[in-house]
């Protein structure tokens, strides 16, 4: 009898991570009936991050109205019990909570993040986990920082607004006005290990897909850089720093947070190696597999901490032209669901049925061995 672990993030602005692994369960035992299922939905800092650990460290799910967050009437959901609480960036300025034609992620703010935190340790929270994945703004924390009573000036002296645009005009700062958060433990979970800067930083790697022109990206990088020169320089040799478009730095640099590999810790969490070892497949997936992903994101994650003998695949909405040859990064094979060409709407909207269908077919191919 085999026993599959089906262990996927969510496929942004689809479905979520449980809803994910649900319709390959469907699609699994519709050939497998024999088959035994382990559900392990998981999250790396980005989306779905929030449901995985509410669910596994038992956290009652609540929600605040904030004056900065991007969705619907300003609501953004956290998980808490006791003094600690779980919240994603994404939450509260994710980038699919910003209609196309309003992308821009140096005009975005991110004064929500510090407003969430200052309403939580006002509730008595004194050990917050935040996921920094998922954002649609690339401004280092600066308007996570005003929220938390930072104020940055240019060189005449005038106070600056908190956004991405200003990074590179700013010239001193003031910490007058902060909130003493003490005794406030931040663990900064993020899905990716690129630092702040460079070829590999927050801005070249994220920046077209929040909308940012290429031909921006040095002026943009530069900004960032120069920011980070007068606030912390550490920040800049940090890995994983330029998660959340700079915002692990930030949280770092304000708010004295510590950041953790998002996969790793979640992993840890829910007892994955446990669970993994009774497994004979693992299947992982998200919405799209590229070069990204191998950086630290979950599929690699959790086939990383899979044992040898196990086979890992990858069923993903799409794989990316960057992609190397399978296997590799102890994936065995991946499968893109996407049946037809038609407008993305409608492929999103589709998204469950063709994941169980891919896994029918995965299954069909299992069948066979046997």
């Amino acid at each position: 009898m085999m026993h599959i672990l089906i262990a996927p993030d969510s496929f942004k602005e689809s479905l979520s991570a449980q809803e994910v692994a649900l319709a390959l369960k469907e699609g699994f035992q519709a050939k497998l009936p024999g088959a035994t299922f382990d559900l392990a939905p998981i999250g790396d800092g980005g989306e779905g991050t929030l449901e995985a650990l509410a669910h596994n460290l038992d956290l009652t799910d609540a929600e605040v109205v904030l004056p900065h967050a991007f969705s619907e009437n300003g609501r953004a959901r956290y998980a808490s019990k006791g003094q600690q609480a779980v919240f994603e960036m994404a939450e509260v300025c994710g980038l699919e909570k910003v209609p196309l034609n309003k992308r821009n992620p140096l005009t975005l703010s991110t004064q929500g993040i510090g407003e969430m935190m200052t309403i939580l340790y006002d509730k008595g929270i004194r050990d917050l986990i935040i996921g920094v994945g998922g954002s649609s703004t690339n401004d280092g924390g600066i308007g996570m920082a005003k929220a938390l009573g930072y104020r940055f000036f240019d060189q005449s002296g005038h106070e600056l607004e908190a956004i991405g645009e200003n990074l590179g005009k700013v010239a001193t700062f003031s910490s007058q006005d902060v909130k003493s958060l003490s005794g406030l433990k931040v663990t900064v979970v993020t899905d990716v290990t690129n630092p702040l800067c460079g070829p590999k930083g927050a801005t070249v790697t994220f920046g077209r897909q929040k909308g940012l022109a290429e031909a921006d990206f040095d002026r943009v990088d530069r900004a960032m850089s120069h920011f980070y020169s007068q606030v912390n320089p550490s920040a800049l040799h940090l890995s994983g720093a330029g998660a959340g478009g700079g915002m692990a730095a930030g949280l770092v640099t304000f708010a004295s947070g510590q950041i953790v590999s998002g996969i790793d810790f979640v992993l840890d969490t829910i007892q994955f190696d446990d669970r993994v070892k009774k497994a004979d497949l693992v299947i992982v997936g998200e919405g799209r597999l590229d070069a990204q992903s191998l950086s630290g994101k979950a599929p690699v994650g959790v086939a990383r901490r899979t044992p040898e003998q196990v086979p890992v695949i990858a069923i993903c909405g799409s794989l990316s032209e960057d992609l190397p040859s399978f296997p590799t990064a102890g994936i065995s094979a991946a499968f893109p669901i996407i049946s037809k060409v038609q407008p993305l709407e409608e492929t999103l909207a589709d998204a469950a049925v063709n994941l169980r269908r891919t896994a029918e077919n995965i299954a069909n191919l299992l069948c066979l061995k046997e």
